[in-house]
């Protein structure tokens, strides 16, 4: 039931197609979780569940600490994207037992799977809610936490539109653990209980940075071809629309910096060819991380075509754009240039992220820009003024340092709910 309305959305794309067989069950799932058939709960595992990159990126420390925390009970992770599974691999490989693809939600599928992870407790960040599997687990008595969640003003109408339905989808949950005391009064007013909800922050203050030395920082600006003398100008995450508006600026400010370059990250790295046309249709040169040594002239943009490197780079910029911002994707994690005490500014679409962006914006540690010539001023003021752009970073960096602690108070609520 339901397989030929989602075929043509699964086969829609090469990275679906690369996924399909996994996500309908059709495939063996890791030795791990084949070979652990206790039915003893302690033995049981823990389930944990993000949708993609950001997702899984959040989900890091917290799984690091439930590592330490149930250091007798397997984890086993799911990711529901090709991007979000290769950054899994990547990331938490040392830290969980087992990483597969999250079940379409397919009744037939979602049994599938469930029958062979048999887990102890699910735990999903963030989103990625679905009925079929949430309806599964209590039909198993499994709990299910949905942790770091927010609810934008435009989802909880959404929500409430279909009130009876999405009231008993969030009942499903056994703890919802929110980031903030609007998103508590928000899932409240969607019909669900107070002792259901609790108020942890945002775990993704909590994500761990590797610090790069000056040295680190040097070699990574050489094997770039970057001299000392260039400052970096780095947009992250970048979707299609905003590079057209970043080269317009840029642009003029290449007139006026004639050693500034650009490094350009886009969200899917699948679009990187396209981003160097974009650039030479506006008159400059770029080329790709993996074409770099191959090209004589220096370059004037750089695009990295790469996965799950954009932190090194947010480390040797001098001022960070955050990227989905100057078009209506709700933007991207602002903290990781933070971490970095680097300058931020991002457009005006910061919805996915509107608590931490607000926090930057009012400290003064970020800038909202709306167009080219907003972009232009403001990175100008920062390439002349250093010691105006270093305390933007310096105050970028405590906002980020000043609101850690919520993965403590979410495997607070996990141990509630996993020992029960």
């Amino acid at each position: 039931m339901g397989l030929p309305l989602i075929i043509p959305f699964v086969l829609a794309t090469d990275k679906r197609r690369k996924t399909v067989l996994h996500r309908l069950g059709l495939m063996p799932l890791p030795k791990a979780i084949s070979q652990n058939k206790s039915q003893k709960r302690g033995n049981r595992p823990i389930w944990i569940h993000a949708l993609s990159v950001g997702e899984v990126l959040s989900a890091v420390p917290l799984i690091k600490e439930l590592k330490t925390c149930f250091k007798h009970q397997d984890i086993v992770f799911s990711a529901s994207t090709k991007t979000g599974f290769e950054i899994a691999n990547n990331l938490l490989k040392e830290n969980v037992d087992s990483i597969f693809f999250f079940p379409y939600d397919l009744l037939i599928s979602v049994k599938h799977i469930a029958a062979k992870v048999e887990p102890a407790i699910v735990i999903i960040v963030e989103s990625d809610i679905w009925p079929n599997f949430l309806f599964e687990m209590k039909r198993r008595n499994v709990p299910v936490v949905l942790v770091n969640a927010r609810l934008s003003k435009k989802s909880y109408f959404g929500y409430k539109r279909f009130l009876f339905f999405s009231k008993r989808l969030f009942l499903s949950f056994s703890k919802i653990c929110v980031q903030s005391s609007e998103d508590a009064h928000r899932f409240s007013l969607l019909g669900i209980p107070p002792d259901r909800i609790t108020i942890t922050g945002n775990i993704k203050f909590d994500q761990q940075y590797d610090f790069a030395g000056r040295e680190e920082i040097n070699k990574l600006r050489q094997s770039l071809l970057v001299k000392p003398s260039q400052k970096i100008l780095l947009a992250g995450s970048t979707h299609y629309g905003e590079e057209a508006i970043l080269l317009d600026a840029f642009s003029r400010l290449k007139k006026k910096y004639p050693d500034l370059i650009l490094i350009i990250v886009p969200r899917n790295p699948d679009r990187a060819g396209s981003v160097c046309r974009i650039c030479k249709s506006a008159g400059l040169f770029a080329v790709t991380m993996s074409d770099l040594e191959e090209k004589k002239p220096e370059p004037d943009v750089i695009v990295v075509d790469r996965i799950g490197i954009l932190k090194m780079f947010y480390a040797i910029a001098d001022i960070a754009f955050v990227g989905g911002s100057l078009v209506r994707s709700g933007g991207h994690n602002p903290l990781e240039p933070a971490a970095f005490s680097r300058p931020v500014i991002f457009g005006p679409d910061m919805s996915d992220f509107a608590d931490i962006s607000d926090m930057l914006i009012k400290s003064g540690g970020a800038v909202s820009v709306q167009d080219a010539e907003s972009i232009y001023n403001i990175v100008s003021d920062l390439l002349t003024d250093n010691q105006k752009a270093g305390e933007m970073g310096s105050i970028a960096l405590k906002v980020f340092n000043a609101n850690k602690g919520a993965v403590e108070k979410t495997l607070n609520v996990i141990k509630f709910v996993n020992v029960k």
